[in-house]
C-alpha cells in the first residue's frame, strides 16, 4: 500500500512539472510572438489558464502530504499533552469537513461546469474542474488517515504540526 501511495504522489509531482513546463512554454512563446511577430496563439492563453487551475489543485494535494500549507499555529506551539492532541484532532476534523463541503459544492455545480466550454479551445469546464474532485478526495483521505493515526496512537500530535518539536508531517 505504501508503494502505491508513493507512486501516486510521484505521478502527481510529474503532472505538476508537466503543467508548469507547458505553461511556461506557452506564455513565453506568446510573449515572443506578440513582441517580435505582432501575433499570438489564442489557444495558449486559455490552455495556460486551465493548466494553472490544475497546478493549483494538484499542488494543494502535494502540500497537504508534505505539511506545507500555511497555518496559524502560535497557540498550538504553546500546547502539550492532551491539549495539543485535542487541537490537532480538531484541526484534522475541520480539514475533513472543509473537504466534504468542497466536494458537495463541486457535485452541485457539476452540471453547470459540464455545460460551459472554453471559448477558444472548446474544452468542457467539467474537464477543467474535474481536478477539484481529486483534490477534495485526496486531502480528505489524508485528513481521515491522520485522524485514524492520531486516535490509534500511531503518530504523535506534534508530528502533524509543521515546525513543532519533532514536527513536520
Amino acid at each position: 500500500m505504501n508503494r502505491l501511495i508513493h507512486w501516486y504522489f510521484k505521478a502527481l509531482e510529474a503532472v505538476l512539472v508537466l503543467c508548469l513546463a507547458a505553461m511556461c512554454l506557452m506564455v513565453f512563446g506568446n510573449v515572443v510572438l506578440r513582441h517580435v511577430f505582432d501575433s499570438g496563439i489564442n489557444v495558449s492563453e486559455e490552455l495556460s489558464r486551465f493548466l494553472f487551475i490544475w497546478l493549483t489543485f494538484l499542488g494543494a494535494i502535494v502540500a497537504m502530504r508534505e505539511g506545507g500549507h500555511l497555518g496559524m499555529d502560535m497557540l498550538v506551539h504553546r500546547l502539550s499533552g492532551k491539549a495539543l492532541f485535542a487541537a490537532v484532532l480538531v484541526a484534522q476534523v475541520l480539514v475533513l469537513a472543509c473537504c466534504a463541503v468542497f466536494l458537495w459544492g463541486m457535485v452541485r455545480q457539476h452540471a453547470l461546469n459540464v455545460a460551459n466550454i472554453g471559448l477558444v479551445t472548446g474544452i468542457s469546464l467539467g474537464v477543467v474542474y474535474s481536478v477539484a474532485y481529486l483534490c477534495a478526495a485526496s486531502i480528505g483521505v489524508m485528513a481521515l488517515a491522520n485522524i485514524a493515526r492520531l486516535l490509534t496512537g500511531r503518530v504523535r500530535p506534534a508530528a502533524l504540526v509543521a515546525g513543532h518539536e519533532g514536527g513536520g508531517a
